[in-house]
């Protein structure tokens, strides 16, 4: 038996690509983004009540990684891409039926958008249900996971001078947190944890309409060189 679902809504994300977005939900507050619904759900009435809750679920679609064959196993970067676990111990983006699940902040709901932080969602992700976070089921005291028993462990973000100048003109013009948006993401170091890399080899990711490069003067280090237009 087969079943068809259709996406009730698409996000607008600070993020245009994958490399650089956080692993998981939360991890950066400054990651911010607004969830527009489409037909029927773009009407007040399905979205009665939500003004009351301050988190949501999202269930969505890993859009740019489906895959007509299912993995069985994956190489979840927690682990270092290099050792393989059952797809279904992990909340690696390669999944059956390609479903992922979030929980974000709701900042404000405004018609039919709905305005999310603290998001690890790619731009132009197809979301396929909303159901509000309730604190008194989904907290589970005492609840363990061995595989990913704490937050990933931070690295330290310098900057360039003119790059944290170039940061702030272009965080008044969007109005948007774009220095703790940064830092937040590349603390968690989004290089492959398999790689150590020479102090001249530049990384970048795009952030709304920019790019950001840095390198890594040590392997424990990151230092943000330039945040410029990206190229259309």
């Amino acid at each position: 038996m087969t079943y068809s679902v259709s996406p009730i809504g698409f996000v607008r994300s600070c993020f245009k690509e994958k490399f650089a977005i956080p692993r998981q939900p939360q991890l950066a507050p400054a990651a911010r983004g607004v969830l527009e619904l489409v037909a029927p759900f773009d009407q007040g009435d399905a979205v009665q009540g939500l003004e009351q809750v301050s988190h949501v679920w999202l269930l969505f679609l890993f859009h740019q990684a489906l895959e007509d064959k299912p993995r069985l196993k994956v190489r979840p970067p927690r682990l270092g891409g290099n050792k393989s676990m059952g797809v279904f111990a992990t909340r690696a983006t390669h999944r059956p039926n390609g479903i992922g699940q979030s929980v974000v902040k709701l900042d404000k709901v405004e018609g039919n958008r709905l305005f999310i932080s603290g998001i690890d969602l790619l731009d132009g992700t197809p979301v396929l249900d909303i159901k509000p976070y309730v604190p008194y089921a989904d907290i589970i005291p005492g609840a363990t996971n061995d595989i990913a028993s704490a937050a990933p462990q931070l690295i330290e973000v310098r900057w360039a001078e003119s790059a944290l100048k170039q940061a702030y003109t272009h965080a008044q013009r969007l109005d948007e947190p774009l220095v703790e948006l940064i830092e937040q993401c590349l603390a968690q170091d989004p290089r492959p944890a398999y790689q150590t890399p020479a102090p001249e080899r530049e990384y970048g990711a795009q952030f709304w309409d920019l790019d950001v490069r840095w390198h890594y003067p040590t392997p424990d280090q990151i230092r943000v060189l330039e945040v410029i237009p990206a190229e259309a």
